[in-house]
This record gives C-alpha cells, sequence and structure tokens, in this order.
C-alpha cells in the first residue's frame, strides 16, 4: 500500500483529493485532550457544502451517552493541499493537518502546526495490526511521543 508522507515533523501531504476525503473516518488513536477525555466509538465525518466549505460533525459516546458537535473546515492555501483549518466555536480555527494518508484514501494521520495534536483515522473500525505497528514507527520518525497515544475503543 502506497502512502503520501513526508518524512520528519508535521509536514504534510503534497497532494489531496478533498472529494475522496470526505465520508466517515472512524478514530483509531488520539492525544487525549479535554474536549474528547474518555469518549470512546468516536468518528468524524466531512461533508463539502455548496460554497465549497467542509462540515464537520465529530460524535461518539461518553459514558454511554451520545455526544456530539459540528464544525467547520477550510483549505486556506491551494498550494498547501494537506493543511486545512478547522472550527468548532465562532471564528476560533485550529490547525488540521494531514500529514499522512493512504492513496486509497483508507487511513490518515492528522496533526497541527504543534506536537500537542495527534490522530490515527481509518475507513473502518479497526487497522491490521501490522499496518498500525508500522504508522507508530513513522510517528516516532516524526518525532511524536507514541506513548501518549488513548486506543479509542471502536466495537
Amino acid at each position: 500500500m502506497k502512502t503520501r508522507i513526508k518524512e520528519t515533523g508535521n509536514h504534510t501531504v503534497s497532494a489531496l483529493d478533498i472529494s475522496r476525503y470526505m465520508g466517515t473516518w472512524y478514530e483509531i488513536a488520539r492525544y487525549e485532550h479535554h474536549f474528547e477525555k474518555g469518549m470512546t466509538h468516536v468518528t468524524a465525518t466531512y461533508t463539502i457544502r455548496p460554497n465549497g466549505k467542509i462540515t464537520v460533525l465529530n460524535e461518539g459516546l461518553k459514558k454511554g451517552k451520545h455526544k456530539q458537535v459540528i464544525g467547520k473546515a477550510y483549505q486556506p492555501q491551494a498550494s498547501e493541499p494537506g493543511k486545512l483549518k478547522v472550527s468548532f466555536f465562532l471564528w476560533f480555527y485550529s490547525d488540521y493537518y494531514i500529514m499522512e494518508l493512504d492513496d486509497d484514501y483508507q487511513y490518515a494521520v492528522i496533526g497541527s502546526s504543534s506536537d500537542k495534536y495527534l490522530w490515527i483515522l481509518s475507513r473502518t473500525k479497526t487497522l491490521p495490526a501490522s499496518l498500525y505497528a508500522e504508522l507508530l514507527k513513522r510517528i516516532q520518525k516524526r518525532g511524536y511521543d507514541t506513548e501518549r497515544l488513548v486506543t479509542v475503543q471502536q466495537e
């Protein structure tokens, strides 16, 4: 399986077909943060709006109760297709860096402009163990602490 990746840091993919990226992604692992703390069965669903911007629906379970938040995203520069801006609160946007993306758009590694955020996403609820191990190696090579990753319960 080929992937689009640059070797170090939070460099993003050099090509992105935004329409292929749309749809539902399962959160396989993440750095824990207050806005997702304790959540399981987490998904992110992306939909292109008529104006070209993107609707982001994040949802999951917290203590058995369904939680969801709707946000928005956009690509600020065509010259950097793997860098998006995402907002879930008013006009405050955060970096959303697609650092690695499978050629078939079946998994992705997401970060930001700092090393404080990290997600592994998949189109399926699980990843093969060998692929997950390989992703961890590549993430470590970028300088991320994979010990901080929390595996997300999807089943």
